[in-house]
């Protein structure tokens, strides 16, 4: 696609609404606004889903935790949003079963109520009673919409005999279905490229900063140095924990943001997978904190952290959350090992909460809200912040944004999103046999064999016809050294269609190599060849991305490629 004659256009002609930032909830709202076919401008400093939105615990949940803390409303919202993405993005999003080890009958109770009614002591423990009653609202409120099953509770007995490494100091187990997001970063870059593709009045840039306001106009700079000016009719920040910092540059001071960092770890531990089995634990720390684990594609990932931070742009996952991690896991299952060999990737983000002086970071409120900046006489168009949010809940989100959107800008709503199928999950088919005839004619149009047809559709959904119909200079039989799960073919296809600007975009968001583990040096040097001939990279920039990468791979995810 070229984006020059929609950016032109858009300058010359006006933006009904400017979104800043291309975080999960900005690209949600981007999609939307284009449905409607309004102009909109959705511009983000970095790459598309590169910051908060690039570190969840990869869960689309229902938040069975904000039970605790009284929130009904957004628990009712998460899990009919998390019952559609399971529809919408099949192909990324799958039912994910989860236990809860209990480790008491009746504790918690009492501290759970004063929480509710709003003590700033969480709940350091509960028990099975009080786990009983929150699954039982918890599928209340998933029944609209729903496609899981209800809860079960297990007698110590049976728990240990599917968890003989567990600790046996439980009394119970319950288990429960939420669902886990195999890329969220790539369902960020879907969102957008939606949005564009259902409207050409819409326009998605990344690598793209602020560099002037004045009055009615905001003007912009993109990394080749080129700049614009746009006149939006309103503006929003969707910059995450960088909102404040956002409304800085445009003149504004505020104070909205008051984030938490979540750190995780992956873990190479094929014994750890084989008891788990697809399921994942939900499990108290000795400290009362929630922590996870689970298969994320062939791994387990451990999460998260949850403490006071307030700088984005210098987070990583540091020696004392490794050590609280590792801890957790040998106090939970003394009867596997848990060593900082097992550890292949780590990363880290901040939470965009809003600004809270709660003592417990675990009470702050996980729900959003849209707070608006009216328009002054210096300032035509009003702001509207989008603080908080869950990775889950960004669709009802960006709805309920929309919606004020096209009151002010008094436009109909022409569709709703509630339905709407995302990148490789529109037309995805329902049945065995119409999914299997999608495979095989895409295995016939790219001459591959079934089993590597099955493989990509389960990556890239209906997007796979997309893929085969490429015009790659490379063959499917082209397979990186290592990771040979991916063809250069493949790589060229997203390095060509995907925005990819630098290596790290699509080593690290486009595709869960590095997240995985699956890379190597040689594969990123293939990758890197690839990229730079499609972005006619001389070969010093091709050096220097590749230095970069590593760099960043060994400081700030604890990843050192082999060669």
């Amino acid at each position: 696609m070229n984006l020059e004659p929609r950016l032109q256009d858009l300058c010359d002609n006006g933006i009904d609404v400017l979104i800043l930032g291309a975080g999960i909830n900005g690209a949600g709202l981007f999609r939307d606004l284009a449905e409607q076919g309004l102009r909109v401008l959705i511009v983000e400093k970095c790459d598309y889903g590169g910051g908060t939105s690039a570190a969840p615990s990869r869960m689309i949940h229902g938040g069975l935790k904000y039970l605790e803390t009284g929130e009904f409303g957004l628990v009712a919202q998460s899990t009919l949003e998390r019952n559609l993405l399971l529809k919408n993005a099949p192909h990324a999003v799958t039912p994910l079963a989860t236990v809860i080890p209990i480790f008491s009958w009746t504790k918690g109770v009492w501290a759970a109520l004063r929480t509710l009614f709003g003590s700033t002591t969480a709940a350091r423990s509960r028990g099975a009673l009080l786990l009983k009653v929150g699954l039982t609202i918890y599928d209340y409120y998933g029944s609209r919409a729903n496609v899981m099953p209800r809860h079960k509770m297990k007698s110590r007995a049976k728990t240990l005999a599917e968890f003989p490494q567990m600790t046996p100091r439980i009394v119970a187990s319950g288990l429960y279905y939420d669902a886990k997001i195999a890329g969220p970063e790539r369902l960020v870059w879907e969102l957008l490229a939606d949005g564009m593709e259902a409207n050409p009045n819409a326009l998605a840039l990344n690598y793209t900063q602020i560099t002037a306001h004045n009055g009615a106009e905001i003007s912009f700079t993109r990394e080749d140095g080129t700049s614009f000016t746009t006149k939006p009719k309103l503006v929003i920040n969707a910059a995450g924990p960088w909102i404040d910092r956002v409304n800085a540059a445009l003149g504004i001071e505020t104070k909205l943001i008051g984030g938490t960092k979540g750190s995780h770890i992956l873990l190479d531990h094929p014994d750890l997978l084989k008891m788990l089995n697809g399921q994942m634990i939900y499990f108290e720390a000795d400290d009362g904190r929630i922590l996870l684990v689970y298969d994320y594609l062939g791994k387990a990932l451990v999460g998260s952290t949850d403490i006071k931070a307030a700088d984005p742009e210098n987070v990583r996952c540091e020696d004392d959350e490794i050590a609280y991690f590792l801890t957790s896991l040998r106090a939970l299952l003394p009867g596997l090992p848990f060593d900082h060999e097992h550890i292949i990737y780590a990363y880290s983000g901040i939470r965009p909460l809003p600004a809270s002086d709660a003592a417990t970071p675990g009470l702050i409120s996980r729900d959003h809200s849209a707070p608006v900046l009216e328009p002054t006489t210096q300032r035509p168009y009003p702001i509207i912040s989008l603080v908080g949010g869950k990775w889950t809940t960004f669709r009802g989100f960006a709805e309920e944004v929309a919606d004020s959107c096209l009151k002010r800008l008094n436009h109909p709503r022409r569709i709703s999103t509630r339905d709407l199928g995302i990148g490789g999950g529109k037309g995805y088919p329902t049945e065995d046999a119409a999914k299997s005839r999608l495979i095989a004619s895409a295995a016939a149009t790219g001459g591959l064999n079934l089993a590597r047809a099955q493989q990509l559709f389960s990556r890239y959904g209906t997007s796979l016809s997309s893929l085969v119909a490429h015009k790659s200079p490379y063959a499917d039989a082209d397979r990186l050294p290592h990771a040979t799960a991916y063809s250069a073919a493949e790589i060229d296809w997203i390095a060509r269609s995907e925005q990819v600007e630098h290596l790290s975009d699509l080593v690290l968001r486009r595709t869960t190599l590095a997240v995985t583990g699956a890379l190597n040096a040689a594969d990123l040097a293939q990758i890197a060849t690839i990229i730079a001939a499609a972005k006619s990279w001389p070969p010093e920039r091709r050096a220097t991305e590749i230095a970069r990468l590593t760099a960043q791979l060994a400081h700030t995810n604890r990843q050192t490629l082999t060669p």
